[in-house]
């Protein structure tokens, strides 16, 4: 069938399938295209999107691409770097300067069609180093920024030239944190564009059945069953792709799942009808030779993606089916927080995103059904396929499991800077009326699109909710070093923070299981597991120290949040009884000296502290 089509030019920016994501949500298909792409291939389309990026536009950075499109009659939208590039194609001026994270207010601006139907003040999300300053002839204002907290925010955050139909947003329509951008998007497609809403997932079912047919042929496949989400729904169409008799699965067991987490991925399957394919293999000890000593995230991630593949290559080899292609659950956030576009910035390394997976996809050997969606779609073809609704609906667990959610360190404070950071953070604790103190060591966050390896802040202080917040945003945002703001559930903020020798073992791994352990048994007691849609429970070598001196353990960090694609997200206040379960049961763990609730948004924190 053919459809009406957006083109999404992917200049690497975290959000640029999510274009391609929302706009097949409005009904439109959204097909990605590479900036260097010839002319020809952008003339077939009924508008082009063109995505944000890490590179920085007032640099001159990717400046070189298909500017014939600009002569093109078909509109145009850009957003982030987008925005910046149209403006700039058309006269306008850049600066390097003007940052903004997060929740903005934009304010709207005359009446373009564009976003008809919209209030005069809207949510919107912004994530820039990057400004327009003025923008050339023909070209108007539509909206300009304030921040979530009335500060004052920035001129032309939204540009229009209604005659060439050329328009530019210096924020993300395509994330939820912009309440409206759907609207935005659909005014774009449907109105400016003229495009006819006839693409449906039930479509893409049908032709992603005949890729998979197509691609694997008279063969078989064997599936890395993790028992999460996105595993369980790649072996249900897989399954109605191939018949069970040619799918295979591996469940390994690597020494970094949940308390008894194996059992239940086992009575997963069964349920679905897959248990007999499925084959089960303890690696642990192998997993955790591997990981000994190991500190640096990057290098734990790759290690546990080869290790992954060494076991599954010996099993493999075991029963005899060598030939079988590897199948994975791969969902698009892996691939571009891995770097895994061209321009795409890497945040982290995602487990099924390591070199040897790399190698194996160019030579054809890898069958990724879900590669090109997000959880929300995975979760919604889930529904479609008759996967269990709980199945569905459990919260994502990553492939690496608690190997990023525990923390290692050399002992080493890492305080490089943090004379000066303390410094500035004693004036957001006067304003906000909290304390505020910078820890030793770093966790990956992501700012515009970079990676951003950079130190968590711990506060401490009877704020509400809102001040925690407005804190979180102007901290990580105004001060430089910084990416996540945790708050001090202990009844005293500590005399001394230290950092304590800790590697990936066995006796700190079973703490951690314990402690998470806790957390999603409080969240289904308060009935919230449901809402909340994802809470990694993080093992942090840290050691809060008393004023009598004395120190029990590590610090655990709950980081509860919201989200649907897993590319933005907003952390959740969970309720003071809730709290005070969890301090009971936490701080009593043997190991543990320091509990603390995460509130940060991402970006600029990341969901996983790795």
């Amino acid at each position: 069938m053919q459809h009406d089509a957006i083109a999404v030019i992917d200049f690497g920016g975290q959000y640029a399938h999510l274009i391609a994501n929302k706009v097949r949500r409005i009904g439109v298909l959204a097909e990605i295209c590479q900036p260097e792409d010839p002319i020809e291939v952008f003339e077939r389309y009924r508008g082009i999107i063109i995505s944000g990026s890490p590179s920085f536009a007032s640099h001159g950075q990717d400046s070189e691409y298909t500017r014939a499109i600009y002569d093109l009659d078909i509109p145009i939208v850009g957003f982030c770097f987008g925005h910046q590039q149209i403006a700039e194609h058309y006269g306008g001026e850049l600066i390097h300067g003007g940052r903004e994270w997060g929740k903005a207010m934009l304010h709207v601006v005359g009446d373009s069609p564009i976003f008809r139907g919209l209030g005069e003040v809207e949510q919107v999300f912004m994530s820039h180093y990057d400004s327009v300053v003025s923008v050339g002839d023909g070209f108007v204002e539509i909206g300009y920024s304030q921040t979530a907290e009335g500060q004052e925010g920035h001129r032309f955050a939204a540009i229009a030239n209604e005659e060439l139909k050329r328009y530019g947003f210096q924020y993300h329509p395509e994330v939820d944190d912009t309440l409206n951008g759907e609207t935005m998007l659909s005014n774009f497609v449907l109105d400016i564009c003229g495009c006819s809403p006839d693409w449906s997932m039930e479509g893409f079912l049908d032709e992603e059945i005949a890729r998979i047919r197509e691609q694997v042929g008279d063969g078989s496949v064997f599936l890395l069953a993790s028992g999460g989400v996105d595993s369980t729904v790649a072996a249900a169409i897989l399954g109605r792709a191939l018949g069970p008799e040619r799918l295979l699965m591996l469940h390994i067991d690597n020494g970094l799942m949940r308390k008894d987490e194996s059992r239940r991925v086992v009575a997963a399957f069964d349920e679905i009808g897959l248990g007999d394919q499925l084959h089960f293999v303890d690696a642990s000890d192998v997993f955790l030779d591997a990981l000994a000593g190991v500190i640096e995230p990057e290098r734990k991630r790759t290690i546990i993606g080869n290790t992954f593949i060494e076991v599954f290559n010996a099993e493999a080899a075991r029963l005899g089916i060598e030939d079988h292609l590897l199948a994975q659950g791969t969902i698009y956030p892996d691939t571009v927080e891995t770097g895994g576009t061209k321009r795409a910035h890497t945040i982290k390394t995602h487990h099924n995103r390591v070199p040897i997976i790399e190698e194996l996809i160019a030579a054809g050997r890898v069958v990724e059904p879900l590669a090109d969606l997000y959880k929300v779609e995975v979760r919604d073809l889930g529904e479609k396929l008759g996967v269990p609704h709980d199945l569905v609906w459990r919260h994502p667990f990553p492939g690496p499991g608690l190997g990023v959610r525990c923390l290692c360190s050399d002992g080493t404070p890492d305080d490089e800077g943090l004379d000066a950071i303390a410094e500035q953070l004693a004036h957001a604790s006067e304003r906000f009326g909290i304390r505020a103190q910078a820890l030793p060591l770093r966790s990956v966050g992501v700012k515009a699109d970079l990676r951003a390896y950079e130190h968590p802040v711990l506060l401490h202080g009877d704020a509400d909710w809102d001040r925690l917040i407005d804190a979180t945003s102007f901290i990580t945002a105004d001060i430089p070093g910084l990416n996540r703001c945790i708050w001090n559930l202990g009844p005293q903020m500590p005399s001394e923070v230290r950092p304590i020798a800790a590697t990936m073992t066995r006796e700190r791994l079973d703490v951690l299981r314990e402690a998470d352990q806790l957390v999603m048994d409080a969240l289904r007691h308060h009935d919230l597991y449901s809402t909340v849609w994802q809470c990694p429970t993080v093992l942090v070598p840290i050691e809060f120290v008393d004023a009598g001196g004395q120190a029990g353990g590590e610090l655990v960090v709950l980081r509860p949040v919201h989200s649907a694609r897993a590319m933005t997200a907003t952390p959740v206040e969970l309720p003071m009884p809730l709290l005070d379960e969890l301090r009971g049961g936490i701080l009593a763990l043997d190991g543990v000296s320091g509990l603390a609730l995460d509130v940060t948004s991402k970006p600029p924190g990341t969901i996983e502290w790795e």
